[in-house]
């Protein structure tokens, strides 16, 4: 399973919570701008074409604009995904 839902929204940055479970992939993807993942349990891997990241609860990580990416739970995590209002989301990689 894996689940995004809007959380707050300000004049410029918008949050969503981000839930993976069973080792479920999100899309991979490219984002106009740069973000902010946030890990709050669990623990997930953020894949990029030349390197991977594991990511666990507490750690943060900017997610550069751009580069074709893909997140994982490994197997299950939660996370707070901040971002620009104005981010543009590419699926087509």
């Amino acid at each position: 399973m894996r689940k995004t839902t809007p959380l707050r929204e300000g004049a410029d940055l918008v949050t969503k919570e981000m839930r993976g479970t069973d080792g479920t992939a999100f899309p991979r993807h490219t984002a106009s701008v740069e973000s902010v993942l946030v890990l709050l349990e669990g623990s997930c891997t953020i894949s990029f074409p030349d390197a991977a990241h594991e990511l666990r609860a507490g750690d943060t990580f900017v997610v550069p604009a751009d580069e074709v990416h893909q997140v994982v739970g490994t197997p299950d995590f939660t996370a707070v995904h901040v971002m620009p209002k104005d981010i543009r989301f590419d699926f087509r990689v």
